[in-house]
């Protein structure tokens, strides 16, 4: 079985800038995908704040507790998601 050697890098592009872009071809998106986990997971957070005191206050617990745990699912998800992708650096 052969195996693929990378690309060495030409002359004339610097090596940090070689090195970015071997990350980047690695994990395209990466920076955009954890933008989006950090927001939803922000959202989410901020949901769950505004559910909890709605549900500490006693109103309409009946549609409250199942949007409180929709919230904190949210954030649980997002962290889940988040740390998968910090661990294939």
């Amino acid at each position: 079985m052969t195996e693929i050697q990378p690309k060495q890098r030409p002359e004339s592009i610097d090596p940090e800038l070689w090195h970015r872009l071997q990350a980047e071809a690695k994990s395209p998106f990466r920076g955009l995908r954890q933008f989006v986990y950090v927001s939803c997971g922000i959202s989410g957070a901020i949901g769950g704040v505004v559910f909890f005191f709605k549900l500490l206050a006693g109103r309409d617990l009946e549609a409250t507790i199942p949007n409180l745990a929709l919230q904190i699912g949210v954030v649980v998800l997002m962290v889940w998601l988040l740390r998968i992708d910090r661990s294939k650096t």
